[in-house]
């Protein structure tokens, strides 16, 4: 932890470094080299504090690298005192990597955890005393006798789930009296099907447990490395002395512990960079939060902020759905919100796909898959992404039949799962017990309820409904094997199980990739299929009473697209099983987004419409406010009656200005302006771009980009 003081050479001014001749000067300026304007922006913005808000594949990493070079490299830093903070061991291994290969390789790039752990190692001794406690990677013992402790009867899901609330309690900075407030005050349900009160208590004995064992865990190590430096002034000061500059990525992603963790580290200074991106917010329900990125601006007045907008992973289509995911937000959800502009050639556009059922849904993206490996698609470039882990059964069943090797990410085979384990081995014992007098479906629910399986789905979210799921899929495989062969019955059943399993042993070194949305972030390929879009699924129906984790949703479905590069397909079952009753509705994030929809402006009205049976607002008349009832009349935004509140003739002429615009491009009209925005442009009939900007839809990227063209409609050109 001890540090030397940096000589005089290293310290010096960048003015100062930049008039020399020393090889370093055009070692840093060949950093800069290859950087766009914005990137370069941020890695010679050196001194003070530093906001850059980064959207997905605009190049952050390559940004900061480079930044943390070229201040090394010009004299402003010095390589150890520079801090890098990422959120996982891969991110902190690829910034180090490429650190090297700019020729830094002395700057320390770790998680949160990994430099909190270190510096708890190290001042334990002087600032505590005696051995420092053991360090336990999985809560699910220790939390499973702390129940046990309170004779609580929990399973694995149960465990896992507490977990989760444990670790949300003191990355929230809670104590066990004080969790049960904020727990009710912020509706976190019955987590592990316990009530609150009951996980207070939990909380206590999970305390007292690891206390016992001389044992503490991952959060313990940012709380107690908080209490050292909070209470040790010296320790706090050789910290600060130790390392001068920070950069912490994914700053959306901070939980308020790790804030506290921070501050205590820079001591009040500003030399900090923050990364982030509010739109890729998903993790709320680990106490992360993006308040503190929104905020950063207003808590440092004199930061510099700089938005990374170029994409250069996606294509022109696959950028505009993107952002157009983001477009119905209301406007208070997309605060410091980054549209993207696509860097690549035009590609594909996004395909948006009804299917019949689950299965015939799986079936058609196996043969996609099919299709893209037979054309040169790699299978590793080739993702499926989906909201639960329970969706993965069909999927898995398809690819196998088709001959497809995957993987699993973030998740067990489906025949793996201990819940689906333990469920095959009850159906293999009642198989003689089955004297066909009852139908399959009612037996194999009869049985595999001791496995947890119930009628009604649970309302708790996370593992136990992720449970549930398994099972239920089960139950919906004996209720399709009863349907095609009406004699089936146990014993035909667990043969089917046991094929399945055995042809899922596919090859995964080439295989596709099956992962939730929430395990996909971070991670890119060529093809990406978002499957399962709909009302329930996505967003998930147990957050369809809170606006706020609507909002997380639609963010979790914007990370989904984001990470294909050329090919995306979306798409939704309106059956469970064949033949079954089609009452299902596509998401209501997908609305005015597919080929011939017309996507409604942001803005105040541009909130997230209440839905009954799947169906979107009534629009109204911008004149008299009735219901407008045909589709003539939705389209103009008016009665049929009523006077136009715009110039007809001008709203006429930029549609076709549009059209014209939208065919060179080979995008969707509405990805260059709506309808909703030209009715607005018409109505207004702004003389200059500072006008035009004030219009609904019209943001910084298309006044840029279209703003002279319109004035120019306007104008009768």
């Amino acid at each position: 932890m001890h540090g030397s003081a940096p000589s005089s050479a290293v310290t010096g001014t960048l003015g100062s470094a930049m008039t020399t001749t020393d090889p370093s000067t055009t070692l840093a300026d060949s950093i800069l080299s290859g950087l766009d304007p914005e990137q370069r922006e941020v890695a010679t913005a050196l001194h003070g504090p530093v906001c850059v808000l980064a959207g997905a594949g605009t190049g952050k990493t390559r940004a900061l690298t480079h930044r943390i070079a070229y201040g090394v490299h010009s004299g402003a830093f010095a390589a150890p005192q520079v801090l890098a903070v990422t959120f996982t061991a891969r991110a902190a291994a690829e910034m180090r990597a490429r650190l090297r290969d700019l020729g830094v390789p002395g700057v320390q790039a770790r998680t949160f955890h990994a430099a909190a752990l270190r510096q708890l190692q190290f001042f334990w001794p002087q600032a505590v005393g005696g051995p420092i406690p053991q360090l336990v990677e999985q809560k699910a013992r220790l939390v499973a006798e702390a129940a046990s402790r309170m004779r609580l009867r929990v399973d694995r899901a149960a465990v896992r789930d507490l977990s989760a609330e444990i670790e949300w309690s003191k990355v929230s900075m809670l104590t066990p009296e004080t969790y049960l407030a904020r727990a009710r005050a912020t509706g976190r349900g019955t987590p592990g099907g316990l009530e609150v009160d009951a996980v207070a208590r939990l909380i206590q004995s999970y305390e007292d447990v690891k206390t016992d064992r001389g044992a503490m865990d991952f959060e313990d190590v940012l709380l107690l490395t908080v209490g050292i430096l909070d209470e040790r002034g010296d320790v706090a000061e050789r910290v600060r002395g130790q390392y001068r500059t920070f950069t912490v990525d994914e700053y959306q992603d901070v939980s308020a512990l790790q804030k506290r963790l921070l501050d205590l580290w820079t001591g009040g200074r500003d030399d900090l960079c923050v990364v982030g991106d509010a739109s890729q917010t998903i993790y709320s329900f680990t106490g992360a939060s993006p308040q503190h990125l929104l905020d950063f601006p207003r808590e440092h007045p004199d930061a510099t902020v700089v938005r990374l907008v170029r994409d250069y992973r996606s294509t022109p289509q696959v950028v505009a759905l993107a952002n157009g995911v983001l477009d119905r937000a209301p406007a208070s959800a997309t605060r410091a919100r980054v549209e993207l502009v696509s860097q690549r050639e035009a590609g594909p556009a996004p395909s948006f796909t009804a299917y019949d059922d689950d299965v015939a849904e799986s079936t058609g993206i196996a043969a996609r898959i099919q299709g893209l490996i037979d054309a040169g698609t790699p299978a590793s470039e080739i993702a499926v992404l989906y909201r639960t882990n329970g969706q993965s059964e069909p999927l898995e069943q398809a690819l196998s039949e088709a001959g497809i090797g995957y993987i699993l990410k973030g998740g067990q085979r489906f025949f793996a799962r201990p819940e689906v384990r333990k469920a095959v081995v009850l159906l293999r014992g009642a198989q003689r017990g089955d004297d066909g007098s009852t139908p399959l479906g009612d037996v194999v629910r009869d049985v595999i309820a001791a496995a947890g399986w119930s009628a009604e789905p649970p309302a708790a979210a996370g593992a136990v409904r992720e449970r549930w799921a398994s099972l239920q899929a089960l139950a919906a495989l004996a209720d399709d094997i009863a349907e095609a062969r009406p004699q089936a019955r146990l014993p035909d059943l667990v043969a089917e199980i046991d094929e399945r399993d055995a042809a899922q042993h596919a090859p995964a070194v080439e295989g596709v990739t099956l992962a939730s949305l929430h395990a996909a972030k971070g991670l890119e390929w060529d093809a990406v299929f978002l499957t399962g879009l709909t009302e329930g699924l996505m967003p998930i129906s147990f957050s369809q009473d809170d606006p706020a984790a609507v909002e997380e949703e639609r963010r979790l479905l914007y990370v989904g697209v984001t990470r294909a590069r050329v090919h995306l397909a979306l798409s939704w079952a309106r059956a469970r099983t064949p033949g079954g009753r089609g009452n299902r509705n596509p998401s209501r994030f997908l609305d005015g987004l597919r080929p011939g929809e017309t996507a409604p402006s942001r803005g105040a009205g541009a909130a997230t419409p209440q839905r009954g049976r799947g169906r979107a607002q009534a629009k109204v008349c911008r004149s008299c406010g009735k219901v407008l009832a045909t589709g003539a009349e939705r389209k103009v935004g008016r009665c049929e009656d009523c006077p136009a509140t715009y110039d007809e003739a001008v709203f006429e002429r930029l549609r076709e200005w549009r059209s014209a615009v939208a065919t060179e491009a080979k995008v969707p009209a509405y990805v260059v302006f709506t309808d909703a925005t030209l009715v607005a442009i018409a109505e207004l009939g702004p003389t200059s771009t500072t006008s035009l900007a004030t219009v609904a839809g019209v943001g910084p990227t298309k006044l840029d980009r279209y703003g002279e063209a319109v004035l120019a409609v306007l104008a009768g050109e």
